[in-house]
């Protein structure tokens, strides 16, 4: 029975949410770790606060059911199947887990209703489809022996989550490694776990084997260390910050060289060229790419390059552009921009807040901090204009929402500028010249080029890095598939 978001407001009121362990065997304790919404800093429940003891045990079951094959040996159309009625879960529960989303990680609710949930649930829905449409290969051997090649499930997968999509990243993760017939072992971020448990619950209940799906709640310290040096792990895919990405890397090197995919970030440069069309439609893009999710988003177009023929009149229609963007409690509907995440967050926004304006930057829209809201925590769009490359601003991944401009006269000097990062995940350019369009898409360093608007592609594209953004592999498409899967070369003598 699925309940409504106001009783999980509700619940949250009466710190009654909850996320634990779910495991084949029993946790290996029972310590917990509270859990504050950052709406308003208040108690809405704890987390189990994870061992490494757990993650042997899981590891161990995981493994044991691979081997036994029940859930890799199932045909790919049965797997599907279940996820099918997975799905069918997902969308009677879907405003449940919009819910949980909202409570845990101070998502306005109408982006988790309108667009993290439906994005979850659609990601599964894709990859059951595709269960039983991938296929391997016949290579050209001639008369004298039949080569086949073939893609198996890599084994144990560990599945690292950020917190700033919970929902969404755990579907671009768990969907396309487990409907390729892997076990997985799933660590949401300790600041919210709430809605990839209640996922992984209704697997159960879709008929997912327990040891084919494992959830492990608690700190990255304790659970994500022990995941990734684990000997018997096949490999580790995580969304997260570089300096944990490069953890993994150092985990898999004192380990078992287990494969290890990493989206890590980004600093992503929106372009706007003299000929650009500056509509409404342009303009609700360009807001949207900076300040969409509070700038808690990897793809943040965080870096605003224009043309100094056009500055004066984008900057003007961008403030009055965000006359609709409402700072506010999550849960209204009206709400845009929510809370940090948390405090430590929060300040760490802040400090660069007032690093952009000692650096000399001008700030033309917002910069207001609304400590009479909730948990203190809110920060209004801000733009800040004369961004020079040496800032901080323009060279460092806020995650918040500040927006830096800066001007260019060339086309080859706003492709340097937007290639003058250590990152490389997405970027945006407008234009209404077509040759201008591919030289400037082919140049930029970004494993997602969007023009005339913003996105990061859909469900059937891959969504990576370059640089410092990524390593390993892509989320999304069937790219994805790969880093999931061994590649097998039967060889047949005649």
């Amino acid at each position: 029975m699925s309940i409504t978001k106001e009783q999980v407001f509700e619940q949250a009121k009466q710190q009654k949410l909850w996320a634990g362990q779910l495991t084949v065997a029993d946790p290996q304790s029972e310590a917990t770790l509270d859990n504050h919404t950052p709406i308003d800093n208040t108690l809405i429940g704890q987390i189990a606060a994870g061992t490494a003891e757990d993650v042997d045990a899981a590891v161990k079951a995981a493994r044991d059911g691979f081997e036994n094959g029940t859930w890799r040996r199932l045909a790919p159309s049965e797997r599907k199947t279940i996820m099918q009625r997975w799905c069918a879960l997902m969308h009677e529960h879907a405003e449940e887990l919009a819910a949980l989303d909202c409570v845990d990680a101070g998502k306005p609710i109408t982006e988790c209703l309108n667009t993290d949930i439906p994005a979850t649930i659609e990601t599964f829905e894709w990859y059951a489809e595709a269960a039983d449409k991938v296929f391997g290969k016949v290579a050209p051997t001639g008369s004298a022996a039949l080569g086949l090649i073939i893609q198996e499930p890599i084994g144990v997968v560990g599945a690292v989550l950020p917190w700033n999509f919970p929902a969404q990243m755990y579907a671009w993760k768990v969907a396309p490694a487990l409907m390729m017939g892997n076990s997985v072992i799933v660590k949401p971020a300790a600041l919210t776990s709430l809605s990839a448990y209640r996922l992984t619950e209704l697997a159960y209940e879709a008929g997912v084997p327990k040891e084919a799906l494992q959830l492990i709640c608690g700190t990255g310290k304790t659970i994500g260390a022990a995941i990734g040096r684990h000997m018997d792990i096949d490999m580790v895919s995580f969304t997260g910050s570089i300096e944990v990405g490069r953890l993994f890397l150092q985990y898999s090197a004192q380990s078992n060289l287990k494969e290890i995919v990493l989206e890590c970030g980004g600093k992503s440069p929106q372009v706007i060229f003299d000929d650009a069309v500056l509509d409404d439609a342009v303009i609700n893009d360009i807001l949207s790419a900076a300040f969409w999710n509070m700038s808690e988003n990897c793809s943040c177009g965080s870096r605003l390059l224009v043309h100094s023929s056009q500055k004066e009149s984008l900057l003007n229609k961008l403030k009055e552009g965000l006359k609709g963007w409402k700072v506010g409690s999550p849960y209204d509907v009206e709400t845009a921009i929510g809370p940090m995440i948390e405090k430590a967050h929060f300040e760490k926004v802040c400090h660069y807040l007032e690093t952009a304006k000692a650096e000399g930057a001008t700030l033309v829209a917002g910069g207001k901090i609304h400590t009479n809201l909730g948990s203190g925590w809110y920060i209004e769009p801000t733009i800040f204009d004369n961004v020079t490359p040496d800032m901080t601003l323009f060279k460092e991944e806020v995650f918040g929402p500040l927006l830096a401009v800066t001007s260019f006269e060339t086309d080859e000097e706003a492709i340097a500028l937007a290639n003058d990062t250590e990152f490389g995940l997405a970027a945006s350019f407008y234009t209404q010249n077509i040759k201008r369009a591919y030289k400037v898409g082919s140049a930029i360093k970004a494993g997602t080029v969007s023009i005339n608007g913003f996105s990061e592609g859909d469900i059937t594209t891959p969504f990576g890095g370059y640089k410092q953004s990524g390593f390993g592999g892509r989320d999304n498409g069937l790219e994805a598939l790969s880093q999931y899967t061994q590649t097998k070369t039967i060889w047949l003598v005649n």
